[in-house]
């Protein structure tokens, strides 16, 4: 009877590291349209080894968020210039550049990262496309800026309360309302309150200052409509339940998520997972209701009355 042989592993395994480095790697390759296959190719390693830092890896089983030490070193090592051809869609790429500034970055202080001139920050916005590289360029700055005061850079107070008016009157979305997964597909929309295109979500947007993304205010005009009939009292009590019911949510999902690093010391990815929500949502509802906040009033005001007429 003949033994089967397991084959050798194409690497030695070694040591394992934090796998973030080289998922941020091969996320910012993907938004100049390389796909996982050529990352891997260019690597030498498997598919499934890149594809696990990405996806789930079947029931139970997280992305991976170790990663040996040897493949780590041959996915970063893969370069732009070597596997990036031609140019993409922009969408990623002014999603960024968009977000950072609603953060108050200012694109005098961008275009350094990027390696362009500052006058080109602003072109890059307007484009349908751009270099291959530059959406690597920017996508690898973004990950290194997006969470970054840029008070704490140098940047004067007044250019950044500027650079943040000019990016709240443009309505474009910050940070927390994109996903990893969806920021370069240029058919998603950004998800300012976990609950974007329903009426839930117009409330929100509401109650936490936020400005009405298209989608909630389509949603919030067709909830309007359909209750056009009912009597002006009717009316008003569904609207006071509707905003109270959108209120309390942001602040008890904090408050679970609170309890629930209290309790099992979980990070906030397996947090996400356990409420059924992303990890970016969990973020704004954690700064949208610190701790010692108590919730907002749920009673319709004035404007909201008025709204139910």
């Amino acid at each position: 009877m003949t033994t089967a042989v397991r084959p050798k592993s194409r690497h030695p395994k070694g040591p394992l590291v934090d796998a973030e480095p080289a998922r941020r790697h091969v996320r910012n390759l993907m938004a100049a349209g390389v796909s996982i296959v050529r990352i891997a190719q260019a690597a030498d390693i498997g598919m499934a080894t890149v594809s696990g830092l990405l996806y789930t890896r079947g029931e139970g089983r997280g992305r991976c968020e170790r990663l040996r030490l040897e493949n780590a070193r041959r996915i970063v090592r893969v370069n732009a210039e070597d596997v990036v051809t031609g140019s993409v869609d922009a969408a990623g790429t002014r999603r960024r550049l968009q977000a950072l500034m609603t953060n108050g970055w200012p694109q005098l202080r961008l275009a350094p990262h990027f390696g362009v001139h500052p006058y080109y920050v602003t072109e890059l916005i307007r484009q349908p496309r751009v270099y291959g590289t530059t959406a690597v360029a920017v996508a690898a700055a973004y990950d290194q800026l997006w969470n970054q005061d840029p008070r704490q850079h140098g940047v004067p107070i007044g250019v950044y309360k500027k650079i943040r008016t000019h990016a709240r009157n443009n309505a474009w979305a910050p940070p927390g309302a994109w996903d990893d997964d969806t920021i370069d597909d240029p058919r998603a929309h950004p998800e300012w309150t976990g609950e974007c295109g329903s009426d839930r979500g117009w409330w929100l947007h509401k109650t936490n200052d936020i400005p009405v993304c298209p989608r909630c205010q389509d949603a919030h005009t067709v909830w309007l409509s359909e209750r056009r009939h009912l009597p002006a009292p009717e009316r008003f009590r569904q609207l006071a339940f509707a905003k109270g019911a959108a209120t309390n949510r942001g602040a008890a999902l904090a408050a679970d998520a609170r309890e629930l690093i209290r309790v099992s010391g979980l990070g906030l990815d397996q947090v996400a997972e356990r409420l059924g929500i992303t990890r970016d949502y969990i973020q704004q509802e954690l700064a949208r209701h610190p701790a010692d906040n108590d919730t907002d009033d749920p009673t319709p005001t004035q404007d909201d009355q008025e709204l139910a007429a």
